[in-house]
């Protein structure tokens, strides 16, 4: 987009404004400033205000005001011509972006690593469709892109989703971010592994020189991990991976057979913890705790609609 219109030249003082110029077509299709104003709905007061401002912004006499009426001077037939075609432009930018915020209202595009997408989006969202019944408009369409955190960043950066939520070590460069939570990750394995025997926790040294079954690169849960035992061992640590997955489910599944230890959100464990079919395992000198961010691009806030309506849900349901 930059490279096409990076040429244009700056608009300068002397360009009316586009009520201005609504009021000189009112006029050249009404012939008299008084039919104009009840055209546009405006005083007369107000339509002669904006031709006296635009022939002052112009420099050029637009309208020729006699007892019959008002008329087009030459060069005011001209400029409206010019202006037809600029407002032609402009409500057809109007009715886009208008287009656009019925989109927003109404259709809501998130993207959350695949943690918050299974264990906590699905009540939120049951509480936006709620909040939207109980003022009796429709509820939004919700779609949902359940990926790791970095492929959530990259899709909130490019556009692809109005509203991100990832679980990481820190915020993502270049996006707007707001803290909605915390987790802490859980060292689990089989019952009958080693680890569930012995007395005396994991050191930070063992967690991070055992191969792992892990998620993929890019992975919230890896990342924080891997800078956790960063901090405790004083050193950037590179996790040895037995298998790298690229959901949850399928890391549990291969603990359940016997592929090794894993780390994992323990939202996701805490059944499987209180039934025995794992086991969590103590470890020593590391901090495990993450926060959980919600993530958008451009202002302060989320676009206006459906997606600063679910942010508001999912943080007053934090509070």
């Amino acid at each position: 987009m930059w490279q096409i219109y990076s040429g244009l030249v700056p608009l300068s003082a002397r360009v009316p404004d586009l009520a201005a110029l609504e009021v000189l077509l009112a006029v050249a299709h009404t012939g008299s400033l008084t039919a104009a104003a009840r055209e546009l709905g405006i005083t007369q007061q107000a339509v002669s205000a904006r031709v006296q401002s635009a022939e002052a912004r112009t420099g050029v006499a637009l309208i020729s005001r006699t007892r019959r009426g008002s008329t087009l001077t030459a060069e005011g037939t001209v400029v409206a011509e010019w202006a037809a075609r600029l407002l032609a432009v402009a409500g057809e930018l109007d009715a886009g972006l208008a287009a656009f915020r019925r989109d927003h209202q109404t259709r809501l595009r998130v993207s959350a690593s695949l943690t918050i997408a299974e264990q906590l989006l699905p009540g939120w969202l049951v509480s936006l469709q709620a909040a939207a019944r109980h003022r009796g408009q429709p509820p939004a369409e919700v779609v949902l892109t359940a990926a790791n955190s970095e492929t959530v960043a990259g899709q909130v950066s490019r556009g692809v989703a109005d509203l991100g939520f990832v679980e990481g070590p820190g915020s993502p460069r270049g996006l707007r971010s707001l803290v909605i939570g915390h987790d802490e990750l859980a060292v689990i394995t089989r019952p009958d592994h080693p680890w569930a025997c012995r007395r005396d926790p994991v050191s930070p040294a063992e967690l991070a020189t055992t191969p792992l079954v892990s998620r993929e690169e890019g992975s919230g849960t890896r990342d924080v991990l891997a800078a956790a035992l960063s901090a405790a061992l004083g050193r950037r640590v590179t996790l040895p991976v037995a298998l790298a997955l690229s959901t949850t489910a399928a890391v549990r599944s291969a603990v359940l057979a016997g592929a090794g230890p894993a780390v994992l959100s323990e939202l996701t464990v805490t059944e499987d913890i209180a039934a025995r079919r794992l086991a969590r395992i103590p470890v020593a000198g590391v901090d495990l705790h993450r926060s959980l961010r919600a993530i958008w691009a451009g202002g302060r806030l989320p676009p206006a609609g459906a997606a600063r309506e679910l942010l508001a849900q999912v943080t007053a349901r934090r509070g």
